[in-house]
């Protein structure tokens, strides 16, 4: 088992920016893709972006152009620069690693709000 902690989430006007940050525990971090997932006030979690071992990254299509997924696997970090942010980017994000076919070690997620 590994311990994702998420910070940087809080009440941002439309339009605005944040930059969330995702620390993992132990010293294995490299070899996981990880990936960043919201789940938003009556919705299904959905994940926004991933990147691979390697800095490739993938997003989706509500985010593309305006989210930027990266990570310093010296610093067990991840983080997901968020632009241009709407009322409906409003949820709760979490990071998580892909493992064992698995995207298995759910933190407590950061509190993005998006509202004027």
């Amino acid at each position: 088992q590994v311990n994702f902690v998420e910070s940087g989430g809080g009440l941002v006007q439309p339009g605005g920016s944040l930059t969330l940050s995702c620390v993992a525990s132990g010293n294995i971090f490299s070899t996981w893709d990880m990936g960043w997932f919201r789940r938003g006030p009556g919705k299904e979690r959905e994940l926004v972006a991933s990147i691979t071992t390697s800095g490739r990254a993938r997003y989706a299509d509500s985010v593309e152009g305006r989210f930027t997924i990266s990570r310093d696997n010296a610093k067990n970090s991840m983080w997901l620069q968020m632009n241009g942010l709407q009322p409906e980017d409003t949820a709760v994000y979490f990071c998580n690693r892909y493992y064992n076919n698995n995207w298995d070690s759910w933190g407590r997620g950061t509190q993005v709000t998006v509202s004027s």
